[in-house]
């Protein structure tokens, strides 16, 4: 059937909608029929980019998450066609939200019956978010031992280091490393270059692709983007999501 992947992190500003328009980007550039779903309650910006068409899915009412809107959600799974990949941009903020929802309905189980392949993504960021992100993943861990887990390492605010460790030597590694399908490491940017480039494209919700197309791009800066995409590529290829 369907291969559906998950953004799930409850610390919010760590690289979450980044990484979904990643794997958009790079599973269509790869062949495959993607259907963006945005959940985000506070920021939609996977829903801001134009080219993905990503169905917007709000879960907020009178001002709190209504878990019921995720049945917009799974109508819309439902739909896909054979083959077809989903990538759902959930929001810190319906974290739990979500994760309940899931558990009401036996929903990772269900999809699985029915022949879909299903992946929880995770982000661990460097820095002060560094413990925040290591708890969200743990919650995910705990909660669905069943369903497969990509991580998704980002340096951007630091290294992903406890003291002298690397986090294949985390206790969350340690105790959890048969639940991760990959650990994928985004790649770091000199903030005067590349990391200007990023934060601009990013900013203005483009795709890396129609980035490049651009005649008005300036050279460094496509040469920049140009090998930030290739690397892209080779890290979404390194996880093998692309049944």
């Amino acid at each position: 059937m369907a291969t559906i992947h998950f953004l799930q992190q409850g610390k919010g500003g760590v690289g979450k909608s980044v990484v979904a328009s990643i794997l958009v980007q790079a599973l269509r550039y790869l062949g495959k029929e993607v259907t963006a779903f945005d959940t985000d309650p506070v920021n939609a910006s996977l829903a801001s980019y134009e080219d993905f068409h990503a169905v917007r899915i709000d879960i907020v009412n009178e001002g709190t998450v209504d878990t019921s809107a995720f049945d917009a959600l799974l109508e819309g799974i439902y739909a896909l066609p054979q083959g077809a990949h989903a990538v759902v941009d959930n929001g810190a903020s319906s974290f739990l939200a979500l994760n309940n929802y899931f558990r009401e309905i036996n929903l990772i189980k269900e999809l699985k019956d029915r022949g879909d392949t299903v992946y929880f993504h995770s982000v661990i960021m460097g820095g002060e978010s560094l413990v925040h992100t290591v708890s969200g993943l743990q919650v995910l861990a705990n909660g669905f031992p069943e369903t497969p887990i990509v991580v998704w390492l980002n340096p951007h605010d630091g290294p992903i280091r406890m003291g002298e460790l690397r986090f294949e030597q985390f206790k969350i590694y340690q105790e959890y490393a048969s639940r991760f399908h990959a650990i994928l490491q985004l790649p770091t940017a000199n903030q005067d270059t590349l990391g200007r480039d990023l934060r601009d494209l990013f900013g203005r919700h483009q795709t890396l692709e129609s980035a490049l197309a651009s005649p008005d791009l300036r050279i460094a800066t496509r040469l920049r983007l140009k090998q930030y995409w290739e690397t892209i590529l080779g890290v979404v290829r390194m996880a093998n999501i692309e049944e």
